[in-house]
């Protein structure tokens, strides 16, 4: 699994080399650089604030849990670990989970609630990317990517309600999957994912924060169309509030289908260049605010990865006061 992982980061790292070089990368870089550093600062401060409600959408699922920073730090360790790091989104799902059990969250909670707000994002993606196709078809009513669109978001609705079943139905499989995908990075992780389920049962009772939760991770999206709307108004470009919540919502779309490919190496660079021609937009503009982002994740991920594992060395170099409770967390595996 590991040689597959870094194939597709590798392809995608030469894909995305290959459509700078192809369309120039002075005239991407000119895109780039116009934006300055003051706009770079205030594209990475937008990009927190949207991270800390897409915390704060986590912490309502269990709000008695742990504090509010437990949520707020696991959600940038996971968004870091997703689009800094060689891997999957899974991978970053895992190091979200234990980055905040560091900060108090019990083991057992960190793991349902992951699965439960993973859910309710993609859901939120869902009706993110439906506002957006319904944006595009009145904007561009002749393009063929509304219709693919349109199956593909009946297709993610049918996934996405059959994995809601399997949670609340069959414990056994989610504790399963868990095991496998978590065994590389906790010690004695299968006895730690027997309680799963009961959590993953008290969470899905509270209707009222399911709901809330729910949204506020749509609104998280359509506020995050923004964050692209103010780059492109930086590179002197205005094609409408309504054309850039379409572009990124059928973005994170075509994001969330090549889950597997390592930070979307290659196919956000791809699939911005063909949104961008649907409004007229040069692929270097495209390519250019692409760039951008990666430069944000960079900015903040990076730091943020940093500390987390100088956090990680404290933990396992303390010594626990006597008679202090701490909440148990295991070890790192070291295979």
């Amino acid at each position: 699994m590991k040689r597959v992982t870094i194939a597709f980061a590798l392809l995608g790292t030469l894909l995305a080399t290959l459509l700078v070089g192809y369309f120039g990368f002075g005239a991407v870089g000119r895109a780039f650089f116009v934006v300055g550093g003051f706009g770079f600062v205030a594209i990475v401060t937008y990009h927190l604030a949207g991270m800390a409600l897409l915390g704060l959408c986590w912490h309502v699922l269990t709000p008695h849990a742990a504090p509010l920073r437990a949520f707020l730090w696991g959600r940038l360790i996971r968004d870091s670990g997703s689009e800094v790091l060689p891997l999957s989104q899974l991978g970053g799902f895992v190091m979200g989970a234990r980055a905040a059990m560091l900060l108090g969250l019990p083991g057992a909670v960190a793991v349902a609630s992951t699965i439960v707000d993973v859910t309710l994002e993609v859901l939120g993606q869902l009706g993110y990317a439906a506002i957006g196709l319904a944006l595009l078809s009145r904007l561009r009513p002749d393009t063929p990517v509304v219709a693919w669109g349109a199956i593909g978001l009946v297709a993610g609705l049918a996934a996405i309600g059959g994995f809601i079943a399997v949670q609340r139905r069959s414990s056994h499989t989610i504790e399963e999957a868990l095991w496998r995908l978590a065994r590389r990075w906790i010690v004695g992780a299968p006895a730690a994912m027997r309680p799963v389920h009961d959590e993953l049962t008290a969470i899905y009772r509270r209707g009222g924060a399911i709901s809330v939760a729910g949204m506020l991770h749509l609104a998280a999206w359509l506020a995050s169309s923004l964050e692209a709307w103010i780059a492109l108004h930086l590179m002197g470009v205005d094609p409408g509030i309504a054309a850039v919540i379409a572009i990124e919502s059928l973005l994170v779309a075509i994001r969330g289908i090549a889950f597997a490919v390592p930070n979307a190496l290659g196919v956000q660079e791809g699939a911005y260049i063909m949104l961008f021609a649907l409004f007229g937009l040069s692929p270097e503009v495209a390519l250019a605010v692409s760039l951008l982002k990666r430069a944000r994740d960079l900015a903040i991920g990076v730091p943020a990865l940093f500390a987390w594992q100088l956090m990680e060395g404290r933990r396992m170099l303390a010594t626990p006061a006597p008679g202090a409770v701490r909440y148990p967390l295991p070890p790192l595996s070291r295979q």
